[in-house]
């Protein structure tokens, strides 16, 4: 059984320390600003959540998506905490901490996808088994290293990116404590195991073979339960983190759907009154002559409502969670439960499967594909060149120059020897544009634009 008084714990990865719990300023609170003034959490202003490269001030991106699923995250994780430290040991740890800790994992959650969303995966996985170049690679790695690509995740590149990418000049990256990075981790796994985690937990996957050390570290900071080699069963907190996603995307995406104009507002009034179930709250929307007003009103309200629902499920569920026997995410045991599955089925239909969003997710399907296919070559003939096996053209000693100074830096290490880790860093490349850097050097790289 986990105990609460190691998930919470305050050790930075890479640090000797084992941290302590101030007052003064929460070890936590620090983590939600080390993310915060990241490059890489910047980047994500320009990266798509439903409609890619909109023109449209209203919709989101991962960047609002993000911040939003943040604060539910705090709400959520500060709820949970008054009785999980009214009940536990929890060493020193208060319920603002608990809210800080989850919050900060949220901010993060999507800080390492792709470009043009989540096709942005989807493109590097058919690459890897479908293009030439991705199958002669295929065959040069172990199974482990292959099984990273096969099944890339933007959920294992976004712990790299915390701990490897950012700050990479130290170990452990921005050193995050564990509590942080447990939260973050939804599928606490490896890409190839012999055995997954329990229920959801084991869907996918949440760290590369690069990494494995790192999250070991974690793992053992914060006493979570092994399921096998290179698996755990999920942080209590990822749960939360999951919840406010969940929460985010469901209820924000069917505003910005409304907003767009795909969803009649008749049918979101009706799901979010379901959800919210109040008659006072049914008869003050009544008052409000605008729609766009009405839905803002709805949707806060709904939130409100699923934050406190998800908060009961998670006190109700303890003795699972900390077990590692809970089968399914939090939403999936609320009461309000068929209103959300309608409204993932509607904005899956009639949202995520939109002609806008669809032209431009096709589009950018190929632009990840054919970046690949232009970058990999040109950095296996100068991983050659380095090693005296022949020269590189000359196209490919100018295609290098595009490539960031952290290539070069990796000249004499992994990088010239292991197929897997040149893959790699053109991964963090490309996975690290926003969706206009990426649709501008690819059509610079095919001579579309000059």
């Amino acid at each position: 059984m986990m105990d609460w008084k190691h998930l919470l714990s305050p050790h930075r990865l890479g640090s000797e320390s084992s941290g302590r719990i101030s007052q003064d300023r929460s070890p936590f609170q620090r983590d939600f600003d080390r993310i915060v003034f990241s490059g890489s959490f910047r980047k994500l202003q320009d990266k798509t959540q439903v409609f890619p490269l909109s023109k449209n001030g209203i919709v989101h991106t991962r960047l609002t998506h993000s911040l939003e699923t943040s604060s539910i995250a705090r709400s959520l994780g500060t709820a949970c905490g008054v009785f999980v430290c009214k009940e536990f040991d929890t060493n020193e740890a208060q319920p603002s901490d608990i809210g800080a800790a989850v919050a900060a994992a949220a901010l993060a959650h999507d800080i390492g996808n792709p470009p043009l969303g989540h096709a942005g995966e989807e493109a590097i996985r058919h690459w890897f088994t479908h293009s030439p170049i991705g199958r002669a690679l295929k065959e040069q790695m172990s199974e482990e290293e292959s099984a990273d690509i096969e099944h890339y995740e933007g959920n294992a590149q976004g712990f790299r990116v915390l701990t490897a990418l950012e700050m990479s000049d130290r170990y452990g990256g921005m050193q995050l404590t564990s509590a942080t990075l447990g939260a973050f981790a939804k599928y606490p796994r490896a890409a190839k195991v012999e055995v997954k985690p329990f229920g959801v937990v084991g869907k996918k996957f949440n760290f590369f073979e690069s990494e494995k050390k790192q999250f070991a570290e974690v793992a053992e900071s914060c006493g979570m339960m092994p399921a096998g080699p290179w698996a755990w069963q999920r942080h209590p907190l990822a749960f939360l983190v999951e919840a406010a996603d969940d929460i985010a995307y469901r209820i924000v995406d069917f505003e910005d759907g409304q907003q767009a104009g795909i969803i009649d507002y008749q049918e979101l009034e009706m799901l979010f009154l379901q959800i919210i179930n109040e008659e006072k709250i049914a008869r003050g929307c009544s008052d409000i002559k605008s729609e766009k007003r009405r839905a803002e009103y709805l949707r806060a309200h709904a939130i409100g409502k699923l934050v406190q629902a998800a908060a009961k499920v998670f006190i109700d569920k303890q003795h699972e969670l900390l077990n590692g026997t809970l089968a399914n995410p939090l939403i999936d045991y609320l009461d309000c439960r068929d209103a959300l599955k309608r409204i993932e089925e509607r904005s899956r239909d009639s949202i995520y499967n939109h002609i806008d969003v669809a032209e431009i997710v096709g589009s950018g399907f190929e632009l990840v594909s054919g970046m690949l296919d232009i970058f990999v070559p040109c950095v296996n003939e100068m991983a050659d060149e380095f090693n005296g096996k022949g020269n590189a053209s000359f196209r490919s000693k100018r295609l290098f120059r595009i490539l960031p100074d952290a290539m070069e830096e990796s000249i004499g290490r992994e990088w010239l020897a292991s197929p897997y880790y040149r893959l790699l860093r053109l991964l963090d490349y490309i996975s690290g544009m926003t969706d206009s850097h990426a649709v501008r050097l690819y059509q610079k790289l095919k001579g579309i634009s000059l």
